[in-house]
């Protein structure tokens, strides 16, 4: 890496319409924030891992995917569960830079 440090990111996974999407957080950009979309299957995580690659990202060693879940209408505890996967990543040279 010539002696520059990879910046670090949060990766994020949720499903939107029945189908998985995974996309890189870049704050205080303007640009599009790298994504992959999958099947209605859960990517397994060799499929998120390879995904990342495709985008130009890696999870940082040592960083487990975490899940969250969140209601699909806040103050409504009767709807529908929307899950959201996290991992920290770091891109390769002048990804995300």
């Amino acid at each position: 890496m010539s002696g520059q440090t990879a910046r670090e990111f949060t990766a994020q996974m949720s499903v939107r319409e029945g189908r998985w999407r995974l996309y890189v957080v870049l704050l205080n950009t303007c640009e599009r924030w790298p994504e992959h979309r999958f099947g209605r299957a859960v990517p397994t995580f060799t499929d998120r891992t390879d995904a990342l690659s495709v985008l130009g990202f890696e999870p940082v060693p040592g960083a487990e995917w975490t899940w969250s879940e969140y209601s699909a209408t806040p103050d409504n505890p009767a709807s529908p569960v929307v899950l959201i996967a996290a991992i920290r990543v770091r891109s390769w040279l002048g990804v995300g830079v």
